[in-house]
């Protein structure tokens, strides 16, 4: 039975959640009335496999050339900007936080997909919700040990499948996926999850990222193939 801390914060992520339901309600991933793609629908009523997508039973390394080795004793998670309540989280409090497992599909920019993969973290929710976004926060922007940075909006950002992962497949998270915590997003492709997450800088208004500024879509909606700018 969950204590009243973890109550509080459960009661914190369904109140800013609340805040953004509508917004949540008419994103592509759940409201595109014609996305592309091929097989079942997924939980979202979207196709299993995105446009131009190939699924793979491995999980390829992408990266900028560096993967930084970053100690639990010596991780931490800033959640600052428009907030008003930053937060600097430990390995220990971020553990401590309420653990979600979940179980989704990674789907990669470079055309493929990995399906059906078993996650556990804490929801992106939950720290947001910690930090208190101020009223005219509107976007995020997220920065990793390595130096990259991508953006999101919240009512993407906030979904429940929005994970700081810690573990992928019943084991750590291993260096080369982003190890010991990445974003995972599985309503947009891969890239809009930082690896190696540091800092979580809550904005006012949008502010494009690494791949961003470098011709890759702002919104990355994989049932729209909505891949380059």
């Amino acid at each position: 039975m969950p204590d009243e801390k973890e109550t509080r914060i459960v009661e914190a992520r369904l109140k800013l959640r609340d805040r953004f339901q509508a917004r949540m309600q008419q994103t592509p991933a759940a409201a595109d009335p014609r996305p592309q793609g091929h097989g079942p629908q997924n939980r979202h009523g979207m196709p299993r496999v995105p446009a131009g997508q190939t699924v793979t039973q491995g999980w390829p390394v992408l990266d900028l050339g560096r993967q930084p080795e970053v100690k639990i004793s010596q991780w931490e998670l800033i959640v600052d900007g428009a907030v008003e309540e930053p937060l600097k989280l430990s390995w220990k409090q971020f553990m401590e936080l309420p653990q979600h497992e979940d179980v989704s599909d990674f789907h990669c920019v470079t055309t493929w997909s990995k399906l059906d993969v078993p996650w556990e973290g804490v929801q992106l929710s939950t720290v947001l919700a910690l930090a208190r976004p101020r009223p005219e926060a509107s976007h995020l922007t997220t920065h990793a040990y390595d130096g990259y940075t991508t953006n999101l909006p919240l009512e993407e950002a906030l979904k429940d499948d929005v994970l700081l992962v810690h573990t992928a497949e019943g084991k750590p998270l291993p260096l080369g996926h982003g190890g010991p915590v990445r974003i995972i997003t599985p309503q947009l492709y891969a890239w809009k999850g930082a690896k190696w997450i540091h800092r979580i800088e809550i904005l006012t208004r949008d502010r494009p990222g690494y791949w961003e500024l470098r011709g890759y879509s702002n919104t990355a909606h994989p049932w729209r193939n909505d891949r380059y700018s």
